[in-house]
């Protein structure tokens, strides 16, 4: 399987060569593979900011660690969850799945109404766990296509989203930053480039019942 390979060759890079950046062909694969990650019922409730400008990036670093990576890799992806998941934006996914399908909308009312049902069982806090989830399952996709197209990325979770909230006006748009990932090319002086992988044995990460 090539994906073993591609997960052997990449890493979480620390250090990106600010003189190289990913083309827009490359780019917008990256996109595709996004849009076609698997999440909850198919709903997708949430928004991925790819931030290019440099002068927001260089607002965003104080609020991000101070982490080079924000300012000196290609690109910015920032996985925003939607803050609540609402009956509007249910209906619209049913909206648009009677469309995709050629479906009877009535048909699929019931469906709608069951999600709405599941996600109204949910407490607030499970509910903002379950959306900022959602971020992840596509962040995966994101990273495993980057090692496929040989592009450097680093998953990044030192952040403050409150901060990135203010600076990018996620709260108008009814968003949170979830988690981040900086995707570009490796810098020949990355010291973390040539480090073994450190991961459990398959008989301690791995239990057949």
């Amino acid at each position: 399987m090539e994906i073993i390979e591609n997960l052997k060759w990449r890493y979480a890079t620390k250090k990106f060569d600010a003189s190289k950046k990913v083309s827009s062909d490359d780019l917008q694969k990256l996109k595709e593979v996004v849009q076609l990650s698997v999440s909850s019922y198919g709903l997708q409730l949430y928004k991925v900011l790819i931030i290019e400008n440099s002068e927001i990036r260089e607002q965003l670093k104080p609020v991000s660690w101070n982490q080079n990576q924000i300012t000196d890799a290609s690109h910015l992806f920032v996985f925003c969850n939607y803050i609540d998941a609402t009956s509007e934006a249910i209906d619209d996914f049913i909206k648009q799945t009677a469309k995709t399908r050629n479906l009877d909308l009535e048909r699929l009312k019931g469906y709608g109404d069951f999600i709405k049902e599941k996600l109204n069982e949910k407490t607030p806090e499970e509910k903002t766990s379950w959306l900022k989830a959602q971020t992840y399952l596509a962040l995966g996709n994101l990273l495993n296509a980057c090692a496929e197209l040989k592009i450097d990325a680093c998953p990044m979770e030192g952040f403050e989203p409150e901060a990135y909230s203010k600076i990018l006006g996620l709260n108008e748009l009814g968003l949170n930053a979830s988690v981040i990932a900086t995707i570009g090319y490796r810098h020949v002086e990355d010291y973390t480039k040539g480090q073994l992988k450190v991961r459990k044995p398959m008989d301690v990460l791995f239990k057949t019942i």
